[in-house]
Parts: structure tokens; sequence; C-alpha cells
């Protein structure tokens, strides 16, 4: 079924498609989630599905159950390089943030642990460039915030300190777009009355930051991917509702715009690009620890 969005009137929402496709197998929540190969991995969970791989094919709009992860993580981060997939930190219930790294071979359908992350954190964003992974923000030690940013070479499987994100703050969202790496919203010390407006912009061959335009709705637990040539920031959470909110920025004309909002409001969701679409999948559809199997396919118009 498809769900367009109208003609926006001056302060509506602006223009673009959704469309529901097979739900997840299971509902959950802040979940890591990365594209490879043509197909969306939608991985661990909070409280529900922490271990759990789930991979989905567009093509057949079908999903199979793929080898669990070495531990039961929520709240990690994932990226795609090199045929491999890479989940990076996160928290095990009752044992805080780990510095755990994984990598993933889906031809093998195996697991494999790889040199830790310098800054154990979870709540953490990651994306991926020029075949580096950048592993930034989060809550670490004593459920504070930190500035880590730090890349890791997996053909060296080597981790090495980059300039630290210019806000410390966790459960922002991360995605990678022309070689820079674009940091959006989260919230300071995990705590959901104080969402963050913040957005920057990371050039690796410079390792500089670059302040941006401020995400005109503050949010965090948000999903970001890029399309297009834009930054698209999907859903999110304060301490009392939860967003369906959907922007984007536009690097070139350095503005952000308004797009139709999600079917199902979701916080702790994934978000991949495939084609000219992003899937959106899983995550809390009222605030704090609730589920959702939702797979909602979002394309601009």
């Amino acid at each position: 079924m498809l769900i367009f969005g109208a003609a926006p009137a001056p302060g509506a929402p602006g223009p673009g498609a959704w469309q529901k496709r097979a739900p997840v197998p299971t509902a959950r929540t802040e979940v890591a989630a990365a594209a490879l190969d043509g197909k969306i991995y939608v991985i661990g969970g909070y409280q529900k599905g922490a271990g759990r791989v789930e991979e989905y094919d567009p093509a057949k709009n079908s999903w199979r159950p793929r080898a669990a992860l070495p531990a039961a993580l929520h709240h990690a981060g994932a990226a795609a390089v090199n045929g491999k997939l890479y989940v990076v930190g996160g928290f095990i219930s009752g044992k805080g943030a780990v510095d755990t790294v994984y990598e993933y071979d889906p031809a093998a359908d195996r697991w494999k642990s790889k040199a830790p992350l310098p800054t154990a954190r979870g709540a953490l964003a990651v994306g991926a460039i020029a075949g580096k992974i950048f592993a930034v923000g989060g809550l670490g030690a004593g459920d504070k915030d930190t500035s880590a940013n730090e890349a890791y070479d997996p053909a060296q499987d080597r981790w090495i300190k980059r300039a630290p994100l210019p806000a410390p703050r966790d459960h922002l969202a991360v995605a990678a777009l022309d070689g820079k790496l674009y940091a959006v919203g989260g919230r300071v010390n995990g705590r959901h009355d104080r969402n963050l407006a913040d957005a920057e912009q990371y050039d690796p061959a410079t390792d500089r930051w670059k302040k941006l335009p401020p995400l005109p709705t503050a949010r965090s637990g948000s999903a970001a991917a890029a399309l297009d040539g834009k930054i698209f920031i999907f859903g999110g959470e304060t301490a009392r509702a939860t967003f369906d909110t959907v922007e984007s920025y536009d690097p070139g004309k350095n503005r952000w715009q308004r797009w139709a909002p999600m079917p199902t409001p979701r916080h702790g969701l994934g978000a991949a690009a495939l084609g000219r679409s992003i899937y959106t999948l899983a995550g809390g559809p009222r605030p704090d620890a609730t589920f959702s199997s939702a797979n909602e396919v979002f394309t601009p118009q």
C-alpha cells in the first residue's frame, strides 16, 4: 500500500511516498541496521531480540534469520564495508557499555571478534567512508557522554582516534555522504528531557568538524540515511512523545526540508538506503521500552 504525502501547504509536512513492507519478524527497539549487497540486516535490540539478526530481501519482500550475535547487544552501531558487516559497541543489559567489535561474513553466516573499540560506549552512531568505519559519541563510563570519534580500518584491524565530536551526546544519528560524515541530534547523558538539535559535518580528509544549521526538530533516538544528495532523519523521541517527523539536510543548499511523516512514529529504529528508497525498521512506537515490527519504506518525490 502506498501512502503519498500531499503537496504541502505553508508550514505543512513536505512530499514523499511511504510503502509498508513485510514486517520485521521480531518486534524490537534500539536496533542497529545496515544494507549490504542488496539485503538489509536488523541487529540486536533492547529487552527483546538482543541477540537476534534478521536479513531482509527487498526483491522478495521476505525475511530470514541469520547467525545470532556473539553477545546480546542493544544500542549498538552497524556499518558495511567491503562485503562484511561490522557491529560496534552497544550495551549488554546488566553490564553496561561494551567495547566489542564483531565482523559478519554473510557468505559463511559467521561472526568474528575484531580489535576492540578504544572507548567502550553504547547509544553511539556509526558510519562508513572510503573503507573506514567511524564510531561517534555515545554513553560511556559512568553513564556520561563521550565526544569520542574513533576510526576503524578493517584491512588492518586497527582503530585510530580522530578529532572529537564538538558536542558530546548519545542517541544521535549519523550518515555518510560524499566523503563527509554528518552527526545530527541526540541527548545529554541519556536524559530524554535534554534533547539536542545540534548538527555537524566531519571531513576525514582534514580531520575537522563544521557546525551546520540546527535540526529543525530537536530529538534523540532517531535514525539517519543518505539519499539523493541529502541526509534524512527519521523518528526519535522525548520523555513524553515519539516522533513521526522526517527532515532532510541538503549540504549544497545548506538548509533543512520537511517531508511526509512516518506512518508509524518510532524511536530506537534502524534506517538503511537501498536503490531509490530508505527502509525504516523496528523501533519503539511509544517512549521507553516499547516494540515494533514496522518495515516502512520512504521514497522522496
